[in-house]
């Protein structure tokens, strides 16, 4: 008899737990089937862990984190599913599953093709994202049941792939649905980022699994929308193109001037930027300056009392002496002007 009962005892496990020294293990099935279980058996339940009874392919019982003693008024649902007698002292054979609860961070996404978006500024573009996304199992019997089913283990790479396209679909979503330009894009990552959460967490929950954080890193634009952003902040850059046309000239012909290789091509640059200026510094000049006021014609005088008198009379309206020899005034100082004569002899105005 005792050494039966040392082989029974050798088939059967008194102590139940998992270290857990890996970094994505989501779930760890214990033992490998060919031991029974005691009654009695002590079962430790660590922090971000929890355990799960199967038996006979069905949900025995769920334990959170703590120590059990596994007996009757712990394991009431095993209890009721093996309706054992006799003090249930007999060993009993079940699959123990434990699930991670912990979170997973730092798990990366990103868009594999581009993702198309309609913008005021640009039209229709391409955008690439990536960045990095958190979740944890949230409901370990419904992540058991919609998920990793009886498999030994299951690993992050096992739903990795699924939660990636979720994301992808759900960040593309938020841009169409916030309508945000593109060059505004990268001043709105977090709002981005929480309502891509708010889209995938109800289609992750189903299966167990909350998403606790999401991080949008970077949206890359296409190469030719970027070359046509960096030009307009060039030219914000620049201001007066006026001034920055005159600088460039005046770079050109130092540059020249200090041209090593000298000869006919110094000369020439330096005739070609010289020419350039010149052409510059007179638009400038044309463009500020006013047009000169005409100036008025002076009014003509009398000889005799030097009041005025109108361009053409021929007697002062004021003294009625007789204006000029021939009657004739020049338009431009006033003083007399012989008949026929063809200019002023005083100031030499075309008569």
């Amino acid at each position: 008899m005792g050494f039966f009962k040392k082989i029974v005892m050798g088939q059967c496990i008194d102590v139940i737990e998992w270290k857990d020294d890996s970094k994505d293990t989501m779930v760890y099935r214990f033992g490998d089937g060919s031991k029974e279980i005691m009654m009695g058996a002590q079962l430790t339940v660590r922090e971000s862990q929890a355990a799960i009874f199967v038996n006979e392919g069905q949900i025995a019982d769920v334990f959170m984190p703590g120590r059990y003693e596994l007996n009757t008024q712990n394991m009431p649902i095993m209890t009721a599913l093996r309706s054992w007698k006799f003090g249930f002292n007999s060993p009993f054979k079940s699959e123990v599953y434990f699930v991670n609860t912990r979170q997973f961070m730092d798990m990366k996404w990103g868009t594999t093709n581009p993702v198309m978006m309609r913008d005021a500024d640009f039209g229709i573009i391409r955008l690439r994202a990536f960045g990095i996304y958190a979740f944890r199992v949230s409901d370990p019997k419904l992540f058991l049941k919609e998920a990793f089913g009886t498999s030994k283990l299951y690993s992050t790479s096992d739903v990795e792939g699924q939660l990636k396209r979720i994301a992808v679909s759900a960040l593309s979503d938020a841009i169409a649905e916030c309508k945000i330009p593109a060059l505004d894009l990268a001043s709105n990552y977090d709002e981005l980022g929480e309502l891509a959460m708010q889209r995938i967490t109800p289609k992750i929950q189903p299966i167990g699994l909350t998403l606790t954080s999401f991080t949008v890193e970077n949206i890359s634009l296409p190469e030719e929308v970027e070359k046509a952003m960096d030009r307009r902040t060039s030219m914000g850059v620049v201001g007066d193109l006026n001034k920055y046309t005159q600088f460039q000239a005046a770079e050109s012909m130092r540059d020249a001037a200090n041209n090593p290789a000298g000869g006919m091509t110094g000369m020439g640059v330096g005739m070609g930027a010289g020419m350039v200026m010149n052409s510059v510094m007179q638009n400038s000049m044309n463009a500020s300056a006013q047009p000169a006021a005409q100036p008025a014609a002076a009014a003509a005088f009398c000889p005799s009392c030097g009041n005025g008198v109108n361009a053409g009379a021929k007697f002062c309206p004021s003294c009625g002496a007789k204006i000029g020899a021939d009657g004739n005034v020049c338009s431009g100082c006033g003083a007399s002007v012989d008949a026929g004569a063809k200019f002023c002899p005083s100031c030499g105005q075309k008569q």
